[in-house]
């Protein structure tokens, strides 16, 4: 594996990572229930994506081939996230309304 590919890899789980601590701190510190579903959806799914990415090159490149499982891993959890915490947000919303 060159260089590159190495540093490639590292920035990618580096950013991932901060994302979903800057996720998690949000989860943690936001004031109400909606902003606390809004911080994570967003930028630990971001941060998860991208750390998913990073391992799709690493084996690709020292696998046989393009690694399948950690694209369909990625866009699993690309369409997963979001429409779980709009049905978490909509349930929220109707037992407010009661």
């Amino acid at each position: 594996m060159s260089i590159w590919v190495e540093c490639l890899i590292s920035f990618l789980i580096l950013v991932g990572a901060s994302f979903t601590l800057l996720g998690s701190i949000g989860l943690a510190r936001l004031p109400d229930f909606f902003m606390r579903v809004h911080g994570p959806t967003k930028t630990t799914t971001l941060g998860v994506g991208t750390m998913v990415v990073a391992s799709a090159i690493y084996f690709s490149v020292t696998g046989d081939g393009i690694s399948l499982r950690e694209i369909i891993a990625t866009v699993f959890l690309f369409i997963t996230a979001p429409v779980s915490a709009h049905l978490l947000t909509k349930a929220a919303l109707h037992v407010a309304g009661k």
